[in-house]
């Protein structure tokens, strides 16, 4: 509970410190850097983590263009706003994305995603599963700039149904951060 209450007294106060916004809200990716400073070009391109399959694609303005979510391992785009995804046995699967964030603060080199699915529905035949959830990837960036260490925040609401009955599963919040992940940058295959 500590941990979310500190998060959600950065979010709050982020804006507030002298953060600014390098991309309008209305996009499905706001951008907030240190002092309004300009998204760092060391930053764009492809991040990948090994460990748990996660990637993100940043742009020179620091929105993400692609990336690769956890659930159900899928690529979606933020922009796009609905992901859809064949499941094994024909059944289908429906990301409805959020507004997502990226913030950068150039004095600590630290980077902080918020990944937002407002809905998902996985369907497979007569069962299935569905919920929510918002995934927080946040940590430094080395000085080389080719590693990020970020501890992975997440906050899921799942419920598994069937023909007679849905299952809501208990997740508590205080069991984060999830993981440690290193995101390496990806070198471009020209």
């Amino acid at each position: 509970m500590k941990r979310l209450i500190i998060l959600s007294i950065c979010m709050l106060l982020l804006p507030v410190a002298g953060c600014r916004s390098a991309a309008p809200s209305k996009n499905a990716v706001e951008v907030l850097t240190e002092g309004g400073e300009k998204f760092p070009d060391f930053l764009v391109g492809k991040w990948k983590d090994e460990k748990r399959n996660w990637e993100f694609v940043f742009e020179p303005d620091g929105t993400i263009s692609s990336a690769v979510i956890d659930n159900g391992l899928i690529r979606v785009k933020p922009e796009e706003k609905v992901a859809t995804a064949p499941m094994k046995d024909g059944g289908k699967a429906v990301y409805e994305l959020g507004q997502w964030m990226v913030q950068y603060s150039q004095s600590r080199r630290e980077l902080a995603v918020g990944v937002v699915v407002d809905h998902f529905r996985m369907d497979m035949g007569s069962y299935g599963l569905e919920g929510r959830s918002t995934d927080w990837f946040i940590g430094p960036v080395s000085e080389n700039s080719q590693l990020w260490h970020a501890q992975w925040l997440a906050f899921p609401e799942y419920a598994a149904f069937g023909p007679e009955q849905s299952i809501r599963f208990p997740i508590d919040p205080n069991d984060n951060p999830v993981d440690n992940l290193v995101f390496k940058k990806q070198r471009r295959l020209n």
